[in-house]
């Protein structure tokens, strides 16, 4: 059956097919029919329910159930977090797929079948920037140079943040101290460049800001804590 390939509180792209009643019919990846009720398009009183669906419109839905066949949604249920990362993905298979397109042409359909009885689109690009030689299996070796060449253009640049601190300790052996801090700060994870007087630049490269963020935040507070243990002066420029 085709609705096997879905499992409860697994999160689809839909798109609006029709509205009876109260009841939003909708389609699951183009074909597969699943159904919202009122009480699940939105939290509280719904005055019009059009202000959250139209037919044709797409929507992120978390499945709730699959009974008899029949697929029950929520369009209120899913997070942000969530509707971005569907999101995201769909929109990266849409690249990856514009890309098979214009390399492979006429044949790209064919093409892109065969890929799809091994890997998703998304995961099969994946896997190539980790082992490019799986293009052969698919493309021949001008179409692989191709596909290679347009990845390393589109690959993103590092991201960096950067925190300005002070620490310092007046002690005679105050330095030794400091630098014992800022070494066990770091541990390779980060840069942390000396200014003048007391001030440091640390600086993280990653991939996403999220994570750098929350490792700078992880560093900040260690270094916080080890300055009151070891009584140095320390304080963070806001930025």
């Amino acid at each position: 059956m085709e609705n096997e390939q879905f499992e409860e509180g697994q999160i689809v792209l839909c798109t609006v097919d029709k509205i009876i009643g109260a009841t939003v019919f909708v389609k699951i990846q183009g074909n597969i029919e699943g159904t919202i009720t009122l009480s699940e398009i939105a939290p509280g009183r719904i005055r019009n329910l059009r202000d959250y669906v139209v037919p044709n419109k797409q929507i992120v839905c978390k499945i709730l159930s699959i009974k008899n066949n029949s697929i029950h949604l929520s369009l209120r249920r899913v997070a942000n977090s969530e509707k971005k990362e569907l999101l995201d993905k769909v929109n990266k298979e849409k690249s990856y797929l514009a890309i098979l397109k214009t390399v492979i042409g006429d044949k790209s359909i064919s093409i892109i079948e065969k890929i799809n009885q091994d890997y998703s689109i998304t995961d099969f690009f994946e896997e190539i920037k980790n082992n490019p030689k799986i293009l052969d299996k698919y493309l021949d070796k001008e179409q692989s140079e191709k596909i290679k060449q347009i990845l390393e253009s589109k690959k993103e640049k590092p991201k960096e943040i950067k925190q300005i601190f002070r620490l310092s300790n007046k002690s005679s052996n105050g330095i030794v101290i400091v630098k014992d801090i800022l070494n066990q700060a770091c541990k390779n994870k980060c840069e942390i460049k000396y200014l003048a007087a007391g001030k440091y630049s640390l600086s993280l490269t990653g991939e996403d800001f999220k994570s750098l963020k929350s490792e700078n935040n992880k560093i900040i507070d260690f270094l916080e804590t080890q300055a009151k243990k070891n009584k140095c002066e320390f304080s963070v420029e806001k930025s």
